[in-house]
C-alpha cells in the first residue's frame, strides 16, 4: 500500500505546534518520509538494505552565521545532505584561509577532491573533529546525495591564493596605542610592487608568519633532539620555525604520545586525542605544554613532525585603499600576549608583525577576495560602519576609498575602545575626515573612561532615531570585529532601534534586520 507524497509538509504539523521553526521543518520532513513508501518517489523511505537516501535540501544555510556556536550550527543542519553538514562544521567566515569559501571547502571534501580536514583555522580543533566524524560517515556508508557542483580548485595565480603566495616586502610598523594603554595594537604596511597582487577595499591580506625562535628552541629541547636533525632535506629547527603549527597541540600528537606511554598517562593521552579534558587543562596545551605534560617521552623527530599540523596563514582585514597607493597595503593588528600554564604565550602572526620581522624582509602573502563585504556599487548610498578596536581596519579603507572617488554618500562611523586618551586609533586621520566632511558623523564609545562601561551598541541605542533615519534613507550597515560578543550585541541593538523608532514589534524588527542581510545591506566581517 502506498501513500501520496504531499509536496507541502506543513500539513503534518500546524503552525501553532509547540516546536521551533527548525524543529517543525525537520519533523515535517521526517513524517513526509514515513508516509512516502512509494519506492518510485524521490522522497521515499528506502527499503531494507538499500543505500540511504539523502534528505532533500532547500539550498538555504541558516547556520551560515559566524556568531553561532558549532553545536547550534550542527543542530540547524540536522537532516541535511552530508556536504551541507560539512559546511555547517566550518567557522562560517568565508575567510579563505583554507583556500576556499565554506561551501566550496565542504563540496571539495565530499567530492574527495580535498583530503585535508584541518584547514579551517578559525574553526580550530572543534571544526577538525567534526569534519573527521563526518568524513568517517562519508567513508563508511554508501550515501546517495544530491549532485554536488564541482568544487573549484584553488587558483594558481601568484598573489591570489594561499596555495600560490607571492612575496611582499615588510615595510614598517607603528604602534597605535599611546604609552598608558593596556593594549598593544600596530599599524603595519607591506610593499606589493613586485608581487602582482592587487586588491580592493573589503578584501583581506593573508600572511604566512614564522614561529617564535625561543618557542621553537624550547620544543626541540623538550624533544631531546639536535636542532640540526634532518627532516627530509631540512633541519628540524627550520621545519618547526616556518612549516608547522606549535599551537594548539593537535589530536594526532596525543595519539602519538599514547603509543609511547602506558597506564594512566596513556589513558589521558587517548582521552585528549578524542577531545576530552581529563585534567581540565586541554585549552592550555600547545605543543610544548603537551610535551611537558608527558615528560620523559622522546618521540622520533620524524614521527613527531608528522604528528603536527601545517602552519596556516593568518588573514587580516585590509585597512587601506589601493586608490591611495596600489603598491602598498596596510593592516591593523592586535598583538596577542597572554599567560597560560605559567608560561607567556604569543600570537604567532601578531607578534611576528610586532617584533620579529624586520623592514625589508620578504614575507609570503596573498589577497583573499571579500565575500559579500564591500562598499555599495552606488557611491551616493550612505554607509554606517561599526568597528570597535581593530574592527576599524576595513572602515579606514572604506573612508579612504570614498574620499578618493569623491563619493557623495554620507559616512557614519561608530568606533570604540578602552580609553579615549590612549586607544583612539587613527585619531588625526578621522578628525581630518570629519572636518573635511568625508566623515559625516563620528560616534565614539569608551569602556574605561568612567564608572560606567560604554560600548558601541550603547551609543547606537542613544542615537537610535538618527540611525533609523539613515536606514530608512537606504543606508548600508557594516560590522567588523569580535564575532563572539560584539557582533551579536550590535545586531540586538539594531533590532531595538528598528522596534523603537520604526514602529515595529520585536518580531517585525528581527525580520527587518534579516531582510537587510538578505538584500546585502547588512554586512559583517567578524572573527
Amino acid at each position: 500500500m502506498t501513500f501520496p507524497v504531499n509536496p507541502s509538509p506543513a500539513v503534518f504539523l500546524p503552525e501553532n505546534a509547540p516546536f521551533t521553526p527548525e524543529q517543525r521543518s525537520w519533523l515535517n520532513g521526517f513524517f513526509a518520509g514515513l508516509v512516502a513508501l512509494n519506492s518510485g518517489s524521490a522522497n521515499a523511505l528506502p527499503l531494507p538494505g538499500a543505500a540511504p537516501v539523502a534528505h532533500q535540501d532547500d539550498g538555504e544555510a541558516p547556520w551560515h552565521d559566524q556568531t553561532l556556536a558549532l553545536a547550534e550550527r550542527m543542530r540547524l543542519a540536522e537532516g541535511r545532505p552530508l556536504p551541507r553538514r560539512m559546511m555547517a562544521a566550518m567557522a562560517q567566515q568565508d575567510c579563505g584561509q583554507c583556500g576556499y569559501n565554506c561551501s566550496d571547502y565542504a563540496d571539495a571534501l565530499f567530492a574527495r577532491k580535498e583530503a585535508r580536514l584541518n584547514l579551517c583555522v578559525p574553526g580550530g580543533k572543534e571544526t577538525t573533529r567534526m569534519l573527521k566524524a563526518l568524513h568517517e560517515e562519508l567513508n563508511g556508508a554508501a550515501v546517495t546525495a544530491p549532485a554536488v557542483k564541482d568544487a573549484p580548485a584553488p587558483a594558481t595565480v601568484p598573489g591570489v591564493t594561499r596555495d600560490s603566495p607571492a612575496e611582499a616586502v615588510f615595510l614598517t610598523r607603528r604602534r597605535l596605542n599611546k604609552a598608558a594603554s593596556e593594549k598593544e595594537t600596530w599599524h603595519v604596511e607591506f610593499d606589493l610592487t613586485e608581487t602582482g597582487i592587487d586588491y580592493k577595499v573589503g578584501d583581506s591580506f593573508g600572511v604566512f608568519p614564522a614561529n617564535d625562535p625561543s618557542l621553537v628552541q624550547s620544543v626541540i629541547a623538550a624533544l631531546g633532539a639536535p636542532p640540526s636533525t634532518l627532516i627530509g632535506d631540512r633541519s628540524l629547527r627550520d621545519v618547526l620555525t616556518d612549516s608547522l603549527s606549535l599551537s594548539p597541540a593537535p589530536d594526532t600528537l596525543f595519539q602519538l604520545i599514547s603509543y609511547l606511554t602506558g597506564g594512566e598517562k596513556r589513558q589521558k593521552a587517548k582521552a585528549l586525542a578524542t577531545g576530552e579534558d581529563p585534567d581540565g587543562d586541554a585549552a592550555t596545551l600547545d605543543v610544548l605544554a603537551a610535551l611537558e605534560k608527558f615528560q620523559g617521552l622522546r618521540p622520533d623527530p620524524e614521527a613527531f613532525v608528522e604528528a603536527l599540523e601545517p602552519l596556516q596563514p593568518r588573514l587580516y582585514s585590509i585597512s587601506s585603499s589601493p586608490r591611495i597607493d596600489p603598491n602598498r597595503v596596510a593592516l591593523t593588528v592586535d598583538a596577542v600576549r597572554y599567560v597560560a600554564g605559567r608560561r607567556k604565550r604569543l600570537g604567532v602572526a601578531s607578534t611576528f608583525f610586532a617584533e620579529r620581522v624586520e623592514p625589508g624582509v620578504r614575507v609570503k602573502a596573498y589577497v583573499q577576495r571579500a565575500h559579500a563585504f564591500g562598499l555599495p556599487t552606488d557611491p551616493a548610498v550612505p554607509v554606517i560602519m561599526v568597528g570597535p578596536g581593530t574592527g576599524i581596519a576595513p572602515f579606514r579603507a572604506f573612508l579612504q576609498d570614498r574620499k578618493a572617488t569623491g563619493a557623495q554618500g554620507r559616512n557614519w562611523l561608530f568606533f570604540g575602545h578602552q580609553r579615549s586618551t590612549c586607544d583612539f586609533f587613527y585619531e588625526d586621520e578621522l578628525t581630518a575626515m570629519k572636518s573635511s566632511g568625508v566623515l559625516t558623523r563620528l560616534t565614539l564609545a569608551w569602556s574605561r573612561d568612567g564608572d560606567q562601561k560604554i560600548y558601541v551598541q550603547d551609543r547606537m541605542r542613544e542615537v537610535g532615531r538618527d540611525l533609523w533615519a539613515w536606514l530608512a534613507a537606504g543606508a548600508h550597515f557594516y560590522v567588523c570585529g569580535d564575532g563572539k560578543r560584539m557582533a551579536k550585541d550590535v545586531e540586538r541593538a539594531l533590532v531595538d532601534v528598528a522596534a523603537a523608532h520604526g514602529a515595529r514589534t520585536t518580531d517585525e524588527a528581527i525580520a527587518f534586520v534579516a531582510e537587510l542581510k538578505k538584500r546585502g545591506r547588512y554586512q559583517q566581517d567578524v572573527y
